[in-house]
């Protein structure tokens, strides 16, 4: 049994979550033995496997020897994959197309942003009243502030908050591994009293840099959900991003192998 490595220790190695390495161990990508209710990992079998990710690069020198597995290697690897930002984790044009396919079915603006609030893709679904305010470029920090607001609030379920518009928002927090990588965020709701009082509508103008009487046109150009449309968006802003969340985790666990490759080769 001294052969047989457990779970901790395997997670240890490749510093890569539980969670993870069962998935590959179900996937068949990793080879494991189920010892009564445990998984155990035979240490000759992954040392093998480790050494199968080098065979897409050519040894040097024309040696056919494989290089020596070594841990430190392993682990530095999978420690800078932990360290991508959520732009480098997520393939960003397949990421805009579940995000404008969740925003058009829930009826609602939908963006992902990084822990800093600033948009990793682009704006879907916007309404027309968030067009009105941001036709000034510069007029988008004032969003990313409000991005920035919802990140550090300590509640980890989505509820709604007051957006810097007056709309409604809410957010799902992106999680790779342990760490919090972004949101999800949805918005451009209207709120249950609205539109906003001829006084709110001077300080929305004032702050967008804008026409009162532009932002008044504009104010019916919201999204407006029922209390049941407005649940349904709560529970579904966690679900994308969890699905956002299982793509960076599986872009961080390739990365972490590539590098790994490439720390292997180099010896």
């Amino acid at each position: 049994m001294a052969d047989l490595l457990t779970t901790n220790q395997v997670q240890d190695l490749l510093q890569i979550d539980r969670t993870t390495i069962y998935r590959m161990v179900e996937s068949g990508r990793l080879p494991a033995i189920r010892v009564g209710k445990q998984w155990r990992f035979p240490r000759p079998e992954i040392e093998r496997w480790l050494q199968t990710q080098t065979v897409m690069s050519a040894p040097a020198s024309g040696s056919t020897e494989q290089p020596a597995i070594s841990p430190h290697h392993v682990n530095g690897a999978a420690r800078a994959g932990a360290s991508s930002t959520l732009r480098d984790l997520l393939p960003i044009t397949c990421s805009q197309f579940i995000q404008d396919a969740f925003a058009d079915i829930l009826g609602v603006m939908m963006v992902v942003t990084d822990m800093q609030g600033q948009p990793v893709t682009k704006i879907s679904n916007p309404c027309g009243f968030y067009t009105a305010l941001t036709q000034d470029p510069n007029a988008v920090s004032q969003c990313i502030r409000g991005w920035q607001q919802l990140a550090a609030d300590p509640a980890m379920g989505p509820k709604f908050y007051p957006s810097e518009m007056g709309l409604l928002c809410a957010r799902g927090l992106i999680r790779v591994g342990s760490e919090l990588k972004g949101m999800a965020v949805i918005g451009g709701i209207a709120p249950e009293v609205w539109p906003p009082s001829a006084e709110q509508m001077a300080c929305l103008a004032e702050t967008f840099d804008l026409n009162a009487a532009d932002v008044a046109a504009n104010a019916d150009a919201v999204y407006r959900l029922d209390r049941a449309a407005q649940e349904k968006a709560l529970r579904s802003v966690q679900r994308v991003a969890d699905i956002f969340s299982h793509i960076a985790e599986e872009r961080n666990e390739l990365c972490g192998r590539l590098q790994a490759i490439a720390s292997l080769t180099a010896l």
